[in-house]
């Protein structure tokens, strides 16, 4: 038995009928041509040979006596029937259904809660789907992968282990994978162990402390530039709770600060109820490199930009859109370069959209900006953020407390931190199969929260990033909107002309000019450039506003 860590058991306790914590992915699958089998037996005989190189996925939890501390993992063998079922989708119109429907089924699923008297994972195999554009069969697999288990990355570890590089499927040595059964331990030895794992853990915070007093003390000093300790550990300590941050940028010549307090309440800032509403959108990757690299932006940068825009369209439209700029909560791995154990290893970090600026322009500098100075607080806080802790009567506490949070409607009384869940997971670039058929898309399927009624995961793979939606289905049902709304704020990156920085002046020029120009007059003449550049932006912006068009998925599958 493995005691499960802290990070990862709070998915389980966290989890109700309304905040169901699994992960997956819905992917468009394309059969070899000719074919004529039954694919989701094939899948199960795929499985079966693979399952010796997946624990993760050969393991179920046990719980502690009385629940007094995290459950463990114990060894089972899944029922593939079972685990991996068949779901046919309506004919419409003659031809199969599409995109839309698979979508409605994606969201009709993702609340159903996994059985924990099993392996906690389960796959969905669509049949009856309209056939591509030259007519290739196609069916579709939804996944589902509880977090308590994996994390973004332990997910990415886990495909590909399961997908294979060609539609034939590679050999694998199952003798030398398979673990060596361990035997059950009765409850007296699940208390002893309960009682050790309590003991470590406490040791190994206890021996984190003083590493972290002087991570703590020495961004206090670089906080404060030289200001009283104490005023910039009181501003730390708002950083770490979410609730306030400040960063500074130099954005287009001139000093522009954004204040990360407590965001606007929105529509998605509310308690959840027991339905899901799911859309996804691909975005082509090669051009939106390119166009990122123009700007000098990240890849995490530019999709900040994008949903950012989308949500600005969003409720521009459905209202109101508040004047403070959104807040979006976005998760941070802290795992290590070629670790792929099957557990959680993140935390989460907090970065303002810009959604209150009308100019493209200066959203996508005020994003980098945000960007940038996270990035430099995340580099030391990373090592301060515990996934394991001591956990006695932690279940009882946080069940109960997780009950009442949804029932009370806690969320809508509570100051809202952040509005939106951003995840951005790599995934590879290249074209995989599964049990010989070709994967064409991978949306992610995330978690949607009390308090956060949107969740937005997006994953590169072959040459596409991949956009999963996931709302609740009462606070935010036009996902297919939404999803619309992020092309055309792509489609606006694109247009976004690159500004040219002004040749900086030596520093004997500019002390110079500082000195001979009165204070009025330069004043006067920096508000006239200021602008002129804004108005040449909106010129040159304005005609590339793009109408919201059909994602990329939803062109591919119509028209076939």
């Amino acid at each position: 038995m493995k005691q499960l860590a802290g990070l990862d058991a709070s998915f389980l306790y966290l989890e109700t009928p309304q905040m169901p914590m699994h992960v997956g992915a819905l992917h468009l699958l394309e059969l070899p041509a000719g074919y004529d089998g039954d694919y989701a037996e094939d899948l199960r005989e795929h499985m079966h040979a693979r399952m010796p190189l997946l624990p993760a996925l050969r393991r179920k939890l046990v719980a502690m006596p009385l629940g007094l501390s995290n459950p463990g993992w114990v060894d089972a063998e899944p029922d593939l029937d079972e685990h991996i079922v068949e779901i046919a989708l309506p004919n419409v119109n003659g031809q199969g259904s599409g995109m839309a429907e698979l979508e409605a089924q994606v969201g009709a699923l993702h609340p159903v809660l996994l059985d924990r008297s099993r392996p906690l994972w389960k796959f969905h195999v669509f049949t009856g789907l309209e056939p591509g554009p030259d007519g290739q069969v196609r069916v579709a697999l939804y996944t589902q992968l509880h977090h308590a288990a994996v994390d973004g990355q332990a997910a990415v570890a886990l495909a590909q282990v399961i997908l294979d590089l060609s539609p034939e499927p590679r050999a694998i040595d199952t003798l030398a994978a398979r673990n060596r059964k361990r035997g059950q331990i009765g409850t007296m030895g699940m208390l002893r162990a309960a009682m050790s794992q309590q003991w470590k853990q406490t040791v190994k915070l206890a021996r984190s402390l003083p590493s972290a007093a002087g991570i703590l003390g020495n961004m206090a000093v670089g906080y404060a530039g030289g200001a009283a300790a104490g005023a910039s550990i009181d501003k730390l300590r708002a950083l770490l709770a979410g609730v306030a941050a400040q960063t500074t940028a130099v954005v287009r010549g001139k000093t522009a600060v954004s204040s990360l307090g407590p965001a606007p309440r929105t529509r998605f800032n509310v308690s959840l109820s027991d339905t899901r509403a799911f859309s996804g959108v691909t975005l082509p990757l090669a051009e939106l490199n390119r166009t990122r690299r123009r700007h000098h932006a990240s890849l995490n940068d530019a999709v900040l930009f994008v949903i950012g825009g989308a949500l600005r369209r969003f409720l521009t439209k459905h209202g109101p859109l508040p004047r403070k700029s959104l807040i979006a909560a976005v998760p941070v791995s802290t795992r290590a370069a070629g670790d792929t154990t099957s557990n959680n290893q993140a935390t989460m970090t907090f970065m303002s959209l810009g959604t209150h600026l009308a100019d493209p322009a200066e959203r996508l500098a005020h994003v980098m900006a945000s960007s940038k100075a996270m990035k430099a607080q995340m580099s030391q806080l990373k090592s301060l953020m515990p996934t394991d802790f001591p956990s006695l009567g932690i279940p009882w506490l946080m069940q109960a407390g997780a009950m009442l949070y949804g029932r009370a409607k806690v969320a809508e009384k509570l100051p809202v931190v952040a509005n939106v869940v951003i995840s951005n997971v790599p995934g590879p670039n290249v074209p995989l199969y599964l049990a010989g058929a070709q994967m064409l898309t991978n949306y992610p399927t995330s978690i949607a929260v009390h308090g956060l009624a949107l969740n937005v995961t997006v994953q590169t793979y072959n040459q596409s990033l991949d956009i999963g939606l996931m709302a609740c289905g009462e606070a935010m049902p036009e996902t297919a909107e939404f999803a619309a709304y992020v092309e055309a704020a792509f489609m606006e990156l694109q247009a976004l002309p690159v500004a040219e920085a002004a040749p900086e002046p030596a520093p004997a020029v500019k002390k110079a000019a500082a000195r001979k120009a009165p204070a009025g007059k330069t004043a006067a003449k920096t508000t006239a450039k200021k602008a002129t550049k804004k108005t040449a932006v909106k010129k040159a912006v304005a005609p590339a506003t793009p109408k919201p068009r059909a994602s990329t998925a939803r062109k591919k599958a119509a028209a076939g």
